[in-house]
């Protein structure tokens, strides 16, 4: 399913109100914020089901000077809610006026008179409202004066405790992808566009496409086993490095190249999304190209080795 993404709660068509809402950042749209969304269409599947999050996040607007850490940008989480049956994802904008707004004027404003929200379901710890001033027992008591239904649904825990997008960042920039996607329910991946590089790779004999990570998570530099997403849709084996090049005297942002298996063509100002399925070794310097040549190379014997031991995931 691809939802309607709706970045306004002013005046809405009556198709896109009276939903049953789930609410978070849903950053990642792992296994706990799959548990709200089920929550919230279990409590009125006669309802469309919608989820309510805010764009930029949050801390991205109160710590801008923080490093990149979203797992999902918008595009990428629509299409992981979609998955989930979402049907309309009111991505709010966070801005100044957004973050003064009182938590008892949200409610009223936003969440009743704007979507007309009929349900309401999220996490025992959602705060909202400016300086987090509403809380699941101030939602409780708004919520029910308006006749608006809640369900707040408890976390969902693993033996690393409870799950949350905190806790799939900390793994992935252990080096640990195959952790985060038992937490995600899926691998993650990396989306962007494929830049013009300096074509080293294709000298090499190992042409890769490049993307920068811009306001994404930087995962643990090294390299990977893979699979990427084309703008096609259609889905090829590769390998790729996440780093800045230190073989090469180092880049100033870190890049991810990825090689393609078996496959040719141009990609370049295309859109690509590239799943991160095992961590094979740390970012390393070399001791000029042809021994960088002989890494990759090993590289990709190690890649295809560990993608045709993987049982199929989502």
């Amino acid at each position: 399913m691809t939802p309607a993404i709706v970045q306004d709660w002013r005046d809405l068509a009556p198709a896109l109100r009276g939903a049953t809402v789930a609410l978070g950042n849903f950053d990642g749209v792992h296994l706990g914020h799959a548990a709200v969304l089920r929550a919230a269409h279990a409590a009125r599947p006669d309802l469309t089901l919608a989820a309510l999050t805010f764009e930029p996040h949050p801390r991205e607007h109160f710590r801008p000077e923080d490093p990149p850490f979203r797992l999902t940008l918008l595009p990428a989480k629509a299409a992981a809610l979609g998955a989930l049956n979402v049907a309309v994802v009111y991505a709010i904008p966070f801005d100044a006026a957004l973050a003064a707004m009182p938590a008892e004027t949200f409610v009223e404003e936003v969440l009743h008179r704007g979507i007309g929200a009929r349900h309401l379901a999220c996490g025992a710890d959602f705060a909202f409202g400016h300086r987090r001033g509403g809380d699941v027992p101030f939602l409780t008591r708004e919520a029910e004066a308006r006749g608006i239904g809640l369900t707040i649904v408890p976390p969902v825990v693993d033996e690393e405790g409870p799950i949350s997008s905190t806790s799939i960042r900390r793994v992935l920039q252990d080096g640990y992808p195959g952790r985060a996607a038992a937490k995600l329910g899926r691998d993650w991946d990396l989306h962007g566009e494929v830049f013009h590089g300096d074509r080293l790779g294709r000298e090499l004999g190992w042409p890769t496409a490049n993307i920068l990570l811009g306001r994404q998570l930087e995962p643990a530099r090294g390299v990977y086993a893979v699979t990427v997403r084309l703008a096609d849709g259609s889905v090829v084996p590769g390998v790729a490095n996440v780093g800045r090049r230190p073989t090469l005297g180092g880049d100033p942002v870190t890049r991810l190249e990825v090689h393609l298996f078996d496959w040719s063509g141009d990609l370049y100002g295309q859109q690509i999304a590239v799943r991160l399925h095992a961590f094979l070794r740390p970012d390393a310097r070399f001791d000029g190209l042809d021994a960088l040549k002989a890494a990759i190379a090993a590289d990709a014997a190690e890649a295809r080795r560990a993608l045709a031991g993987m049982p199929p995931r989502p």
